[in-house]
């Protein structure tokens, strides 16, 4: 099986990564960028392997991505690469557009144009993965799930970009035949999590003694999911997902980002107490601009149909995550250069 991985030195595309190549045993072309979020560090597991390529490449270069279907000719592409985090697309949606958006459009016009020139049976066979987000559907209220039927609702400039990536991915479905399939997932956590987002933020400001920023009152739901758990879905249903299908991805672990956050430095105060208790380190900001309250998921479908079930619970996960980073600062003190914790998403004029 060869499959292109787009985005794979990120944080979910190396788990991908590292899944197909080390435990499938699958050939893998990784096609990143290598921006401020995409860490080398993150492939040491596969750096060497002769199942694994890296081209360092743009997915919104058309006639690159063209070559590299032709030169690989891959069985399935598994879409990831994109800018991902909400805060960094308030102050510059304009990479979110070029990459989510403009590079989609580009990745989906070199796969279309290789798999209509295959022959049928390797028509059929060929999948096109678009990874996606819960962040599409917007907010919920207290009660209710987002499941595949949900309306688009996007609030922030990232869930728009990755909403019309989605709408291209189903057009080109719809109008070329292109065997596409949508993953909407909710929020991972996990091993080489760049340090921008909650978990590894909070561990590693808390490691350090700094202040642990919540925005509002910590009272923001999210749907927990283990970026390992979100590997073998995402291979699942590439392998075995209907074109035109849309499967959400959750493992139903909604916590309040307080509660998070506390669970986390309760895990510090057992594993490394120099500081404890930690909590005494919160501190409630101002809150971001179209900060949507709720993601809740319904993953029944994937369940159901495909048979996927979420191997950490939220509580062993995040146990889990902590200890790796305790002890990998090989891999984070690094990025520490390109992000040192600062606020990100405050608008012009200082509004958060």
């Amino acid at each position: 099986m060869r499959i292109l991985v787009t985005g794979g030195a990120g944080f979910i595309g190396s788990a991908v990564v590292r899944h197909l190549v080390l435990l499938k045993g699958y050939e893998v072309l990784n096609i990143d960028k290598l921006t401020y979020a995409g860490t080398l560090g993150s492939l040491r597991a596969v750096a060497q392997h002769p199942r694994h390529r890296l081209l360092k490449a743009d997915i919104a270069d058309g006639a690159a991505m063209a070559q590299a279907f032709e030169r690989f000719r891959p069985e399935r592409v598994m879409h990831l690469a994109a800018e991902t985090h909400v805060d960094r697309s308030i102050n510059g949606a304009a990479e979110f557009l070029h990459t989510n958006v403009v590079g989609s459009f580009a990745l989906l016009e070199a796969a279309r144009v290789f798999w209509a020139g295959l022959a049928e049976p390797e028509q059929a066979r060929f999948r096109f993965l678009q990874v996606s987000t819960d962040e599409v559907y917007g907010s919920l209220g207290a009660q209710g799930l987002f499941d595949e039927t949900t309306p688009y609702d996007p609030s922030s400039p990232y869930s728009a970009s990755k909403a019309a990536a989605d709408h291209l991915a189903r057009a080109w479905h719809r109008t070329y035949g292109l065997p596409v399939v949508v993953a909407n997932c909710s929020n991972n956590y996990g091993p080489f999590q760049f340090p921008e987002k909650l978990v590894p933020l909070t561990i590693l400001k808390a490691l350090e003694g700094s202040p642990l920023p919540l925005y509002g009152r910590g009272e923001h739901v999210r749907d927990w999911l283990h970026v390992e758990d979100h590997a073998r879905a995402l291979d699942l249903i590439a392998e075995r997902g209907r074109p035109g299908q849309t499967y959400n991805v959750g493992a139903r672990n909604e916590r309040r980002n307080l509660e998070v956050v506390e669970g986390i430095c309760a895990l510090l105060d057992a594993l490394r107490p120099q500081g404890a208790p930690h909590n005494q380190l919160i501190r409630f900001v101002e809150d971001r601009p179209g900060h949507d309250a709720r993601y809740g998921v319904d993953a029944s479908k994937l369940q159901t149909e495909l048979g996927w079930r979420a191997e950490e619970s939220f509580e062993t996960g995040l146990e889990k995550t902590v200890r790796w980073y305790l002890d990998n600062q090989w891999w984070w003190r690094p990025l520490q250069q390109r992000y040192a914790g600062q606020r990100l998403g405050v608008l012009p004029g200082g509004k958060a």
